[in-house]
């Protein structure tokens, strides 16, 4: 149970340069990863929406106060970091058999240079607090995204040096980084820019007009759950008088590695996502405590 103010923990042994090795899982948390032994293995997956008229009034009074470019993607990725300090739970990860609890909230996505077919992909990471507000998950978005359409991110740069590889000697080196990162020694400036780390990718098909889509997650890396949203729609909802109530709802899906923790806690964790897209303003301030994870 999480009851203590996060605090900065010492390193101890079994611990990974992106992660504290929780130690206090009961037995059968410990032994699921000996069982259910690659994250497609343990994946669960579900569909949710939320209502957001309150959601798009908020990014209206953001743009409206010169942060030009927010949108639901800076308010989704906003509110995830915000569960991850009231949830510590769910920003845990798998990696050799063991569990481990991040400090941090890393955030995969995808952007396009161009909003053009064949405009090639971009995979950015960036690093977020869990105390972090809307405006401060905003910056440091944008920092990195307009870096991005200038030059190329550091997974790209090194992707294209992987790529000049021979091939089967491409197969030997990416065999030994999946050993290294087995027992934690992969080191952190590679797993800063694996897109394949971190505490959640998010894709937006909404800039697609598409629904949300279940995208896989990795059994490379160590990233635990996969979020996808879609585009918004309206709905005629009846209310108790007979009458019909016009509603904004956008869906999203998830899917998660169910080792990390177990279903009821992942369910909380949701729901506090949904709370905080319901009352966006929440996301103005700091949370009064950020929880530790258990030991």
């Amino acid at each position: 149970m999480q009851t203590n103010t996060k605090e900065k923990k010492r390193r101890r042994w079994g611990d990974r340069n992106d992660g504290r090795l929780v130690r206090s899982l009961p037995p059968m948390s410990k032994i699921e990863p000996f069982i259910m032994v690659t994250r497609n293995d343990a994946c669960n997956s579900f569909t949710d929406e939320f209502e957001v008229s309150a959601a798009e009034k908020y990014i209206r009074e953001k743009r409206a106060a010169g942060l030009t470019n927010f949108g639901m993607l800076h308010l989704l990725i906003a509110a995830y970091a915000r569960v991850c300090a009231l949830r510590p739970g769910v920003n845990r990860f798998i990696s050799g058999q063991r569990t481990y609890s991040r400090s941090e909230v890393e955030v995969n996505f995808c952007v396009k240079k161009e909003l053009a077919i064949d405009s090639p992909d971009s995979v950015l990471s960036v690093l977020i607090s869990p105390d972090a507000t809307a405006d401060e998950v905003y910056r440091i978005m944008d920092a990195e995204i307009e870096k991005t359409k200038n030059e190329d991110t550091s997974f790209d740069a090194t992707a294209a040096a992987f790529d000049r590889l021979p091939r089967l000697f491409k197969k030997f080196v990416f065999w030994f980084i999946r050993v290294l990162d087995y027992f934690g020694l992969l080191p952190r400036f590679l797993t800063r820019l694996s897109p394949f780390h971190g505490s959640m990718f998010i894709t937006s098909m909404a800039s697609l007009g598409l629904p949300p889509i279940y995208h896989h997650i990795y059994n490379f890396g160590n990233v635990p759950v996969f979020i996808a949203f879609g585009v918004t729609q309206k709905r005629l909802d009846p209310r108790r008088d007979g009458a019909f109530e016009e509603k904004r709802v956008m869906k999203y899906s998830v899917v998660m590695d169910e080792r990390i923790c177990d279903g009821y806690y992942f369910a909380a964790a949701f729901r506090t996502l949904n709370v905080l897209i319901r009352n966006p303003a929440m996301l103005d301030k700091r949370p009064e405590q950020v929880l530790s994870d258990i030991d």
